[in-house]
């Protein structure tokens, strides 16, 4: 019975859960941005796929992690209220502005799940990220993608024009996954102001601890139609912990509360401790911020210099074109044991890398200059 679990485990791509702490290796025919793809044990992979921070947990959060282990068969239930409370003061809100969710991803899902309770349509750009919107698709809403701007950022006008009566939610993710790109603040907030006026706005700022703007959240207290999504995935380090929240008026919270059996019960205590600890420990956040902008810097830098255009990045990511590249550029990598994505837009084979350490991506410019030579 244990065998034939742990063969099931392998083939869900979870078999790391019962194999030894040894580093994934992630390859397929056909890789897809999109897809997930079978796990096989490999060395001194470099892992440049999913905008993992290559630098964390933070030491505080390891500590809290470890900490929490051994009292995990418990309930801990003064633990996430103190997380929300953290949360609240650090965001310049109250407590009843907050609801915790495994990862931003559950709170996309919430919010599809509250617009989605009326039928017909949403809107979102094209590329952007893409998990949560199969949830509508599923219950019967009509997908309205908007194309990027030349210049690879969300097309606002063009998002507020393609509302249509029937349009329940619009999704900005900012900044944009894949792009990398951000809009002016100013112009932010009058598109939320408009496209509130007729559906619910959900704005996923997943990466905006990586820029030096402004968070959204001081709208959420006036505007009931809007919901922030934020995670702890990562600058914090997290992503494998699974741990986001949602910032909207009290009166939303309450609305998506009601779409959770446990409102701010679905992380385990192992989790909450990492994330409280990972709010203090700001010299952590702080060195990310450093490494990761030298590390861009340095790589968009060297692969102009290898004539490979890349989108200005406000993210741990970098968009670029493989149009002039003549070689199979993601056999390169497999061939240097690098993980990348795929071709997010096939007119300009645009793709996406995530920076790593400055080691990971001096090791991915070698792989392209190898590809050129």
């Amino acid at each position: 019975m244990l065998s034939n679990r742990r063969n099931w485990l392998r083939q869900m791509g979870l078999g790391a859960l019962s194999i030894s702490a040894s580093r994934l290796n992630v390859f397929a025919e056909k890789p897809s941005p999109y897809a997930f793809h079978k796990l096989s044990s490999g060395e001194n992979l470099i892992r440049l796929r999913s905008n993992e921070n290559p630098y964390g947990p933070s030491p505080m959060a390891r500590v809290a992690m470890n900490e929490h282990v051994n009292t995990s068969n418990r309930y801990n239930w003064d633990l996430y209220p103190e997380l929300i409370d953290a949360i609240a003061r650090k965001n310049n809100l109250t407590p009843g502005y907050i609801l915790l969710g495994a990862g931003s991803t559950e709170v996309l899902d919430l919010t599809s799940r509250l617009a989605a309770l009326n039928k017909g349509s949403f809107v979102m750009s094209l590329p952007t990220y893409p998990f949560w919107s199969a949830t509508l698709e599923n219950l019967g809403l009509k997908k309205i993608s908007v194309p990027l701007t030349a210049d690879k950022k969300n097309d606002l006008p063009a998002m507020l024009n393609a509302i249509q009566p029937d349009t329940q939610l619009v999704y900005l993710c900012n900044p944009n996954n894949p792009t990398g790109t951000i809009c002016k603040h100013d112009e932010l907030v009058h598109f939320i102001q408009e496209a509130s006026k007729k559906a619910w706005v959900l704005v996923d700022e997943a990466y905006i601890d990586f820029t030096s703007e402004q968070s959204l959240s001081h709208l959420v207290s006036e505007n009931k139609k809007l919901v922030i999504a934020r995670t702890f995935s990562k600058i914090y380090g997290l992503a494998g912990a699974r741990v986001g929240y949602a910032m909207a008026n009290p009166d939303t919270i309450e609305l998506l509360s009601r779409m959770q059996s446990w409102p701010n019960g679905g992380i385990s205590v192992v989790s909450a401790a990492a994330a409280l600890a990972s709010l203090k420990d700001e010299a952590f956040v702080k060195q990310t911020y450093t490494l990761n902008q030298e590390a861009r810097s340095f790589t968009i830098e060297q692969m102009e210099l290898l004539h490979i255009p890349c989108i200005p990045s406000h993210t741990n990511f970098i968009y670029f074109s493989l149009v002039n590249h003549q070689q199979d550029f993601f056999a390169q990598l497999k061939q240097h044991n690098i993980l990348g994505t795929d071709i997010y837009e096939k007119q300009g084979k645009w793709s996406r890398i995530t920076v790593g350490t400055i080691s990971e991506m001096q090791k991915l410019i070698n792989a392209i200059d190898t590809a050129h030579a």
